[in-house]
């Protein structure tokens, strides 16, 4: 408890260090060489070692020992296995005190100033000692270590030391991973893991000294009041004085709004505060307007400056609304992945770079996973436009089982809005991730953060297993972050598989009776294979032995050359179900956002590569910026259909909408058209004198379109508004009722006996047999669910990959990847692993990255004397209800009648016999891997 009594102590001591951009001040920056030593003997403090000049390594800060290649060196060697398949491996690793020391030159001139030694981001702890003095002692993850030096320091030369501390210094912050061998590697909260971020030691961000006035403001704070008319302005002194006490507003463009002598402040211990009409020409900060000011203070000892846009964050009538306006969040986890240094950056630059990708994909907002980023990453959002939810680092199902641990979140809370609370980026802050304990524990919290610092929304938790805590929000909340309610699912996850592809759905069954704004929690989770081209992008910290272990195994099993193929497939599959998992949220009138999790790679817990774009916000060659900002942006066009399948003789009929959170429009334009795959136009129409206000917009008009067709089509429809940037489009798949389902010369049998002796007797055979009589892994329509090391027992496989040039598929039009006319296949089939068969696969299946298998749904191979086509997708029960079934049998049969069918692979006739479930038992789950 002593040391969170300093935490405490040095928490409010100077926290403009981090707000303030200008200061009277003086800095003395002590970034540069130092000299560290490792100390897992935990023997310095004993030994004495900050009274004396340590030998050890040279060491230049900031930086972290992982950078410096200081550590235990990496003994893993590739392998699928949960220790190396855990997460990228550190090529160095150490856990423990580490003495930093340097020799600092006060200058003579600070003689009568107060000093203070400022250190940005640490993990964990760190203790700070002049000429072998203890100064105190520091805990936090979430900002800067600040020290007052006043009464140990003078003028001259000093010994400098400062013992960092990188254990784990309070468990209950943590949930543990237990599939995960390595006890280093179970910690999964993001601000102290090794599964993103790594569990470095050093010292990053801003080292120095600084000089100021004994009496100098500090912990500028500017408060917006809830209905936008005034500012409440507050800053501390040691010794409070109000006298010439003076306010500047400046936008950062130079220009003055507000200059007065303030003669109405109050003094509260030793806090001063006034408050101040709206100056005239200040605008609101938001995402299409960020504007900035700079807010000066100057006292008779003294002057402070900080940065803030004005904005107002609210619930208004259960809708999240920014300076009064309805707004939506187009959300992305943010989890500390920074693969080249395993620490998030801390200069602006880096975080604007980033930004810029996300909102080159149509994102408004970060939500920051159990873990809150540095001053450069609001810096960058505030500049951007750009929304942010932090957390505190807490991700625990033991929430207030231990007194000391309950204090440390609650100084973290309060730093946190201390020293980012000017940056109108940050509008949501959660408890932590997924939370179950105590709920009164966590509802106290929030409660005293709302009566502090009214400039934000505030969660008890971000999602949580407990119930009733994840079904509906807690008394404090004042938004609501789930994946479901007590009325059922508002994510689509596990709808996509169990039900037929349908697009007139969303979640309002689920979600109409919240009464506050809600977001959907941690979206997608559709897993993409890896991508092999990307292990030499890992040119830092981290090795990528989870994918040399995937490429080694590719490389035995002579899959290699189709990898690239593999990860552009399965993420053509992730890319449609996250595109309808957005569609729908946005359709949906009670949801004020959604998290994807997510749009770039995760690369730990099990390598979650559930991203479009790789760990480095690189895309995959998947889909394109621009086609993912069609479907995710402030305005979106949207139709509403019942199916993606139809037979001719019905009718598509389409509702459409637009989900609108950019401006009001009038007197619009809505054009749309319905095209085949050749561009030529079948249909087309316009909805003249739209009027879009903000939010949902519907019954905007229909489009009916009669389905005549003698053949197979896959058809595109879209939607634009005209005159703008903004369109959308879905495809559909139209089939003619009378298709032949037999064929002249082809013998068609679910029989394996019958299928044997017709092929001994020299004939063309299709042989669809029951999948449930088949070994193999059950039909899946959506890919591996986040990981299939992270959740093994899943039947996880990846997507179909074929040739769509293959005259198997003349007359069933597909692309390469699974598209929603797959569903019923996919649903009704077995994979089969064909690892020791001798067959040229036709319909492919994508393993999963942990088994590797030669998957296939339809093959064809030379067998006994005859040829053979064999289909584990059920292409022969109630064929006049399953359009998509019939068509690829037909398509099959007409690809058997000619010429081109001429297999070149020779299938023994044991091998054959022995697919069947009851001969042969060669399933596999990737639970395996434990075992």
């Amino acid at each position: 408890m002593k040391q969170l009594s300093v935490l405490w102590l040095t928490l409010f001591t100077l926290v403009f260090l981090n707000s303030c951009e200008k200061a009277t001040e003086t800095k003395l920056d002590l970034s540069g060489e130092w000299t560290v030593k490792l100390d897992s003997a935990e023997v310095g403090f004993n030994q004495k070692w900050a009274s004396k000049k340590i030998e050890g390594n040279k060491i230049a800060l900031p930086a972290t020992l992982d950078e410096a290649g200081i550590g235990k060196p990496n003994q893993l060697k590739p392998a699928i296995n949960n220790y190396v398949m855990s997460n990228l491996t550190r090529k160095h690793q150490y856990i423990g005190k580490a003495w930093y020391q340097k020799e600092v030159n006060i200058p003579k001139d600070w003689a009568s100033k107060t000093i203070t030694l400022n250190l940005e981001r640490i993990i964990w702890e760190s203790s700070v000692f002049i000429d072998g003095k203890l100064v105190g002692t520091s805990n936090s993850l979430v900002g800067n270590h600040v020290f007052d030096l006043t009464s140990y320091i003078s003028t001259g030369k000093h010994l400098l030391t400062i013992c960092v501390d990188n254990s784990n210094k309070f468990p209950n912050i943590n949930v543990a991973g237990t599939k995960y061998p390595d006890k280093v590697n179970q910690d999964m909260a993001h601000a102290y893991t090794n599964h993103t971020q790594i569990k470095w030691n050093g010292i990053l961000g801003d080292i120095a000294l600084y000089a100021h006035e004994d009496n100098a403001p500090k912990n500028l704070q500017i408060y917006p009041n809830s209905g936008g008319e005034s500012l409440r302005i507050s800053f501390e002194q040691k010794t409070p004085n109000v006298t010439a006490l003076q306010c500047k507003i400046t936008s950062i463009s130079g220009d003055l709004l507000y200059s007065e002598t303030i003669s109405n402040s109050e003094i509260q211990g030793n806090k001063i505060s006034f408050s101040i009409q709206k100056p005239k020409n200040l605008e609101y900060w938001d995402e299409f307007n960020p504007a900035l000011y700079d807010v000066e203070i100057q006292t008779n000892s003294g002057e402070i400056v900080s940065r803030f846009g004005f904005k107002t964050i609210n619930n208004t009538n259960a809708n999240l609304s920014l300076n009064g306006k309805r707004i939506f969040l187009r959300g992305n986890l943010e989890c500390v992945i920074f693969p080249l240094t395993g620490r998030p950056p801390m200069k602006k630059e880096a975080w604007a770079k980033l930004i810029a990708q996300a909102k080159n994909y149509g994102l408004n907002h970060l939500r920051f996973h159990s873990w809150c980023p540095p001053k450069a990453a609001f810096e960058a959002a505030d500049e951007a436009g750009f929304y942010y939810q932090v957390e505190l680092p807490h991700w625990s199902l033991k929430v207030g089982e231990d007194t000391a641990t309950n204090e440390f979140l609650r100084s973290e809370a309060h730093k946190i809005i201390n020293d980012y609370g000017n940056h109108p980026s940050f509008v949501l802050m959660a408890m932590g991730n997924e939370l179950q304990g105590s709920a009164e524990v966590l509802n106290n919290m929030v409660a005293e953060l709302k009566t502090k610092d009214n400039r934000h929304l505030y969660a008890t938790t971000a999602f949580s297993f407990q119930q009733p805590m994840g079904t509906r929000p807690e008394p404090e909340d004042d938004f609501f972050v789930a994946q479901w309610t007590d009325k059922g699912w508002i994510r689509g996850q596990g709808v996509f598989n169990s039900k037929p592809p349908h697009f007139n759905a969303d979640f309002t069954s689920g979600s109409a009776h919240i009464k506050i704004p809600l977001i959907s929690h941690e979206i997608g989770q559709y897993s993409v294979y890896p991508d092999m081209s990307e292990i030499e992008k890992y040119t830092g910290v981290l090795k990528p032995l989870n994918f040399i272990a995937v490429k080694e195994d590719l490389e035995r099993k002579g899959l290699l050359d189709l990898a690239p193929e593999f990860t552009y497939n399965s993420g053509k599959l992730a890319a449609l179900l996250y595109k309808e998992e957005i569609e729908r949220a946005l359709k949906t009138p009670s949801f004020d956002g959604f998290q994807l999790l997510q749009l770039q790679d995760f690369p730990g817990q099990g390598t979650a590569l559930v991203g479009l774009l790789n760990a480095f916000w690189e895309s995959k060659g998947v889909i394109s910026a621009e086609e993912f900002r069609q479907f995710n942006s402030e305005l979106v066009p949207l139709i509403r259909f019942e199916k993606a399948v139809y037979e001719t003789e019905e009718t598509f009929e389409a509702a459409i909408e637009i989900a609108n959170f950019f401006e009001p429009k009038t007197n619009q334009v809505l054009d749309w058209e319905i095209a085949d795959e050749s561009g030529h136009i079948l249909k087309n129409g316009s909805i003249k004198n739209v009027n879009l206000k903000i939010g949902h917009n519907t019954n905007l008009g229909t489009i009916n379109f009669p389905i005549v067709t003698n053949e197979a089509k896959k058809l595109t429809i879209k939607v634009a508004l005209q005159d703008s940037p903004y369109k959308n489009s879905w495809h559909i798949w139209v089939y003619p009722k009378n298709v032949s389902i037999t064929a002249k010369d082809i013998e068609i049998t679910n029989s394996f006996d019958s299928a044997l002796k017709m092929l001994n007797e020299g004939k063309k055979v299709l042989l669809s047999p029951d999948p449930k009589t088949l070994s193999g892994i059950e039909g899946r329509f959506v890919p591996v669910f986040w990981s299939p090391v992270h959740f093994p027992n899943q039947p996880a496989t990846m997507g179909v990959l074929l040739d769509d040039n293959h005259p198997a598929f003349n007359s069933f039009p597909t692309s390469t990847h699974s598209d929603w006319q797959w569903w019923d296949l996919c649903i009704n089939s077995k994979s089969i692993i064909t690892d020791s068969l001798e067959v040229t696969p036709i319909v492919r299946v994508i393993d999963n990255f942990v088994t590797n298998h030669h998957l296939a749904n339809v093959f064809e191979a030379k067998c006994g004397k005859g040829n053979l086509v064999f289909s584990s997708i059920d292409i022969t029960s109630d064929l006049d209800k399953r359009p998509v079934a019939r068509q690829l049998r037909h398509s099959l049969l007409q690809y058997m009648e000619g010429t081109n069918f001429t297999p070149s692979k020779t299938l023994k006739i044991k091998s054959l016999n022995d697919l069947e479930l009851n001969k042969k038992q060669n399933g596999f789950s990737t639970k395996d891997i434990y075992n």
